[in-house]
C-alpha cells in the first residue's frame, strides 16, 4: 500500500484524529457495553454476557449514546489520551489496536465497507447477551463468558 492510499487510521496516532476518525473506529460490536469482572488479586478480566441497559441487541449500539455517561454510573468514557489504559477492552476492539500498534481486521466496517462484517464474522454480542435487570449480584459470575479474547 502506498502512503496515498493509506487510511486514517494507518498514519495517524489515536490523539491526532478528529472526533469522526476517532468515533468510526468503533466496529458496533457491543464488547465494550458487557458488564466485568476484575479480580483485583490478578487484575485480570472476566466479561459477562450480561449488557448494559442502553445496550440494543440487535444493532449492539449504545440506545442513548450522547447521555450514556450520564444515564449509567458505570459508563467508562474511552479517551485517545487514555490509551495506556485500554487493556481491558478485547483484543479485537479497534481502539486497543490502533494503541498497539495493529492493524483493523478484514471484517471492520472501515475495511469491509459493511457494517454488518462485524456481526457476520460473530465479533459481535449480537444475540448473546441478557439484560442487566435479568441478573442479581450473586448470579454475575454464572454468567462469565469465554468468547472474548484479552
Amino acid at each position: 500500500m502506498t502512503s496515498e492510499a493509506q487510511e486514517f487510521w494507518d498514519t495517524k496516532s489515536l490523539n491526532e484524529m478528529s472526533h469522526d476518525e476517532w468515533e468510526s473506529l468503533c466496529d458496533g460490536c457491543g464488547r465494550c457495553c458487557l458488564h466485568k469482572l476484575e479480580d483485583i488479586d490478578t487484575g485480570l478480566y472476566f466479561y459477562t454476557d450480561i449488557a448494559c441497559r442502553l445496550l440494543d441487541s440487535e444493532t449492539c449500539r449504545c440506545s442513548n449514546y450522547p447521555q450514556r455517561i450520564l444515564l449509567v454510573k458505570d459508563c467508562l468514557l474511552l479517551s485517545p489520551t487514555d490509551s495506556d489504559q485500554y487493556n481491558w477492552l478485547p483484543i479485537t476492539c479497534a481502539y486497543r489496536r490502533i494503541a498497539e500498534g495493529k492493524d483493523l481486521d478484514w471484517w471492520h466496517p472501515l475495511i469491509s465497507g459493511n457494517k454488518e462484517t462485524v456481526h457476520e464474522a460473530c465479533i459481535s454480542v449480537r444475540g448473546r447477551t441478557v439484560k442487566e435487570n435479568t441478573v442479581s449480584a450473586d448470579q454475575l459470575e454464572d454468567h462469565i463468558i469465554s468468547w472474548i479474547d484479552f
